[in-house]
This record gives C-alpha cells, structure tokens and sequence, in this order.
C-alpha cells in the first residue's frame, strides 16, 4: 500500500485513437477503461493539454494517493509516447507513477495482465511510450482482444469493433480493469499482478 504521506500524483494513461471513428474498435480498451473510471470518480470536464485530454482526481479511493491524474492521449496511437512524455516531464512522474491502459491482440478476449515492465509485445502506442521514455520500465496493463482471423493482418484487426458475442465479454474485462486500476492505486503493482494475472476461473473474472 502507498505511504499515507504520499502526495506525489500517479497517473493512468489509456490508449486509443480520437474521433466517434475509433470509439468502440478493439484498439480503443483503453480509453473505455478511462470513460469508466470517470463515471465511478463523477469527473467531468477534463483540461485540454498534452496533446490530448487529462482528468484531475482526488482521493478516489479512501487508501489511494491524494491526486489521480488520467490521461487521453488524442495524437493518436502510434504517437501516444509524445503525450506521455510531456506530461511526465511537467509534472517530473517517476516511472512507477504511471499505468499504461491498452489492448493486446496477443492475449485472449478479456484476459488481463499486468507487468512492470518488458517489450511493446507489437503493441504500436506502447512501443512509441517506450522509445519516448527510453526505457522498458513501463508498468502496463493489458487486455485481451483477442487474435485477428488467419485471413486479417493485424493492424486491420485492432481497428475492427468488437462481435456482438464478444461485447459482454469486453465489458466486464473493462470492469475488471477498472478495479484493477484501483487496486494499483490503493495497494501497487504486485498486488494487482497476483490478483488479475491468474487465469479465469469462474464466473467472477472474465
């Protein structure tokens, strides 16, 4: 758990592309998982900055820092680390104040897994993060879209909207996410890795 005395920010950055165009493709989990986690916090208006739109949050939980910033990057996917970058730079974030919220094709539909750190995986926006910052010491949460059919390259993959078969399964892994986030926030990365990187078991987790 973080130290009460703690009054640094953390920040939780969710990836996808703008515009109504992208809003539900399988590339843009990670801005559904900030639209979630501002309607549990009541934000609303966010600022314009970065390159993209950021949310101000305080206490959002009784035992989480004092301030949660959450951060759309609107410079689309392939350029996220831009967005990234400057706001770390502003307010001189660590990198283990920031969570990095994003699709992954290489896991299955729903699946979660959190991991501080490693390669891109060939996921496009974290791979810029991680040249912007240079360093692979990124935490990141990732969440199964699953994998694109033999005959669909990947990049025309994560552009597809989910299946309505797949859409329940989608909405609680975003669920699930959201309370992983919390969990990041109030207790820290181990103990989000030991609880949501297990395998799905029951109806519980997806």
């Amino acid at each position: 758990m973080h130290d009460e005395n703690d009054d640094r920010p953390r920040f939780v950055v969710g990836l996808g592309n703008p515009g109504t165009k992208y809003a539900r493709t399988r590339h843009n989990v990670g801005f559904r998982v900030l639209e979630a986690l501002r309607r549990r916090w009541g934000l609303d208006t966010p600022r314009k900055t970065f390159g993209g739109l950021l949310w101000d949050a305080r206490a959002v939980t009784s035992d989480a820092p004092a301030r949660t910033m959450l951060l759309e990057p609107h410079t689309y996917m392939n350029r996220s680390g831009l967005a990234v970058r400057d706001m770390m730079a502003f307010y001189k974030a660590e990198l283990d104040e920031v969570l990095i919220v994003l699709d992954d094709m290489n896991l299955p539909l729903g699946r979660l897994r959190a991991r501080p750190g490693g390669s891109a995986g060939g996921q496009k926006g974290l791979a810029d993060i991680l040249v912007k910052l240079a360093s692979r010491q990124v935490p990141r949460l990732r969440i199964g879209i699953g994998s694109p059919p033999p005959s669909m390259d990947g990049v025309d993959f994560v552009l597809t909207t989910f299946r309505k078969d797949e859409e329940q399964c989608i909405a609680v892994a975003v669920a699930t996410a959201s309370d992983a986030v919390e969990d990041w926030l109030s207790h820290g990365l181990s103990f989000v890795m030991e609880k949501y990187n297990r395998k799905p078991d029951s109806d519980e987790y997806p």
